[in-house]
């Protein structure tokens, strides 16, 4: 066991693509931090749970919530819209004003059960696939797709695994290491760790140097009281070229990730032990 690092931030997401919260501690379960991606909207049209890969003014939100959430309960959370209104996720006025944000008819939901197999399943645009996902992945012509074998086979049926709103792990981790190697690359851009989304960001040790954990595939990480199975690297997407408050808008990022660092920055996990996990804890890699 290797100390690699210590925790720099944690972060949870209220509702799925909007602005998230800074946390000083948060107590894991098996499913990731409790309220993570709690929320998410439904575009009516599609009739498919949707995120900022079709809806990117939902980056330009932000939410947070107003009580803790415990067990399986997500309460609900407060939204703050790009014209300064705030208003809660049960407010009845929310989803009308989202609707106006959007340009198109959404409703806003809390995680559903499992079983709401209909409620979670994918509605392309297009019905080819292979082109449908080249535009939520932001690929241009001549760029490859990401390796999407490691991923849960459900999501290719389902907008994701069910019973959450995830893309496809509970959990996002990504190294300081990362940031500063995609910085190098592309110096000019605003590497802003937002961008990426993270649920920890791990202060890297000189241990560490360049995309250091797209190779942890298969290995532990302990943190605080907790232990993080490590599954797949995080395939980037459109979503760290929006814009969102205080960042501008920057495909150059996407870009450099797809050519410096194999389509991928950070890594997904999953909680193979709950437990508490604070700022300034070490991280050690098994």
């Amino acid at each position: 066991m290797t100390i690699i690092g210590r925790v720099k931030e944690l972060w949870r997401y209220p509702v799925k693509s909007m602005g998230g919260e800074r946390l000083e501690a948060a107590l894991l379960t098996m499913r990731g931090i409790p309220g993570d991606r709690g929320w998410a909207l439904r575009d009516e049209t599609s009739g498919e749970v949707r995120g900022a890969k079709k809806m990117p003014a939902l980056l330009k939100c932000n939410a947070c919530y107003v009580e803790e959430p415990s067990g399986s309960a997500i309460p609900a959370a407060r939204l703050r819209l790009p014209d300064g209104t705030t208003m809660l996720t049960t407010d009845p006025a929310a989803n009308d004003s989202l609707s106006k944000l959007l340009g198109r008819q959404v409703t806003i939901w809390p995680q559903q059960p499992a079983e709401s197999r209909d409620f979670y399943r994918r509605y392309p645009d297009n019905p080819d696939f292979k082109i449908e996902l080249r535009e939520i992945m932001g690929r241009l012509p001549d760029e490859p797709l990401p390796d999407f074998s490691g991923l849960p086979p459900e999501i290719f049926e389902f907008t994701s695994p069910l019973g959450t709103f995830f893309d496809a792990f509970p959990l996002h981790l990504v190294t300081t290491a990362s940031l500063l190697k995609l910085g190098s690359y592309n110096p000019a851009a605003d590497l802003d760790v937002r961008r990426f989304r993270p649920n920890v960001v791990i202060e890297s040790q000189e241990i560490l140097s360049g995309f250091a954990e797209g190779d942890w595939g298969g290995r532990e990480l302990v943190i605080g009281d907790t232990r993080i199975a490590v599954t797949i690297p995080t395939m980037r997407c459109v979503m760290t070229t929006l814009e969102q408050e205080g960042l501008r808008k920057d495909p150059s990022v996407l870009r450099t990730i797809v050519r410096e660092a194999a389509q991928n920055l950070g890594i997904y996990a999953d909680v193979a032990q709950a437990g508490k996990i604070a700022i300034d804890d070490p991280v050690a890699l098994i």
